[in-house]
């Protein structure tokens, strides 16, 4: 069965594991891979939200700067280091406060009692945003990046959810594969979790999330999910993300193409059950309305206990701290 916990995010505890909650993604960025910018300005962005909560979604997750594959990202974003021909240089803390602050203002206005996260790694925009009503910081870079985001989180008392990321996305295509994936990830979220820990951030206002895609090739995808189990023994709520992913569309690949983004709702929705099936607490998605109907059959049958946990045969890579 799937562990329960009370997520403290602040304001309030969200009780997770009785049910998958999902997270609704509002990219209020003009290059995002997954909707190419339909939500860039704030009033479409603001629409889409208030949408994605009639479909069911629990928590609105607002980002203001893509991460996508070769995306320019890096805590020294006006640094001389990122003007470099070789590198695009990343959006300025003022330009992503100008995009996602408007639009976490109005979704608390029209709707002061829905949850709000900001997807940001830096400190300054988790301020503004969480002044602005947002509860819950979702950093990429599990804290990294930025070397304020750390005190700042535990000075805030927000909730907080700590991505494992190999490299960083200008890096990814170079990166050498890892011998064991799960094992690379377990070991590098216990150890930035207990950074976090370490700085005063409270043990029940983290969640983990895996990084599906962020730093793994197309296969390496598939352990993760098949072992994403182990990661519970880490002892903290699981975040899942595999909506509209690359490695989706490799696997639906046809006639030597790569299924496009418009293409892989089914095979997200898949990889969405799975992770549900296999002990996540939350799901970052695109598709919310088919996201919450899957997660009401995978509840069910979390429920009824047939769901056995554990890979037959595998040694866990993660134990508890």
């Amino acid at each position: 069965m799937r562990p329960r916990f009370h997520w403290d995010i602040g304001t309030r505890r969200l009780a997770l594991g009785e049910r998958t909650l999902v997270m609704g993604v509002i990219n209020v960025t003009p290059d995002s891979f997954s909707d190419g910018g339909r939500y860039f300005e704030p009033a479409a962005a603001v629409e889409h939200a208030l949408h994605l909560l009639k479909e069911g979604a629990d928590i609105l997750d607002v980002g203001g700067e893509s991460t996508r594959p070769g995306a320019a990202v890096s805590p020294g974003f006006d640094s001389a280091e990122l003007r470099t021909p070789q590198r695009r240089v990343a959006i300025s803390i003022a330009e992503e406060l100008r995009r996602v602050l408007p639009v976490i203002q109005e979704i608390k206005r029209t709707r002061p009692d829905c949850v709000v996260s900001v997807d940001t790694y830096k400190a300054e925009v988790a301020r503004a945003a969480i002044a602005a009503g947002a509860e819950i910081v979702n950093d990429v870079s599990a804290f990294r990046w930025d070397p304020a985001m750390t005190n700042s989180v535990a000075e805030l008392g927000c909730g907080a959810v700590l991505m494992h990321m190999r490299g960083r996305p200008e890096e990814w295509r170079n990166l050498p594969p890892p011998k064991d994936v799960v094992g690379v990830v377990c070991q590098e979220l216990r150890q930035w979790a207990r950074a976090a820990m370490d700085a005063g951030v409270r043990r029940e206002r983290i969640a983990l999330d895996p990084g599906f895609g962020f730093g793994k090739n197309f296969e390496q995808n598939y352990p993760l999910l098949g072992r994403l189990d182990e990661l519970l023994d880490l002892g903290f709520p699981l975040v899942v993300g595999t909506s509209r992913k690359s490695f989706i569309g490799r696997a639906l690949r046809r006639d030597g193409r790569d299924a496009p983004v418009d293409e892989r709702s089914f095979g997200t929705l898949a990889s969405e059950t799975a992770a549900m099936l296999k002990g996540a607490h939350i799901i970052r998605t695109h598709d919310v309305k088919a996201c919450v109907d899957a997660a009401r059959i995978a509840d069910a049958l979390l429920r009824t206990g047939s769901q056995k946990s554990g890979v037959s045969g595998q040694q866990k890579a993660c134990t508890d701290f």
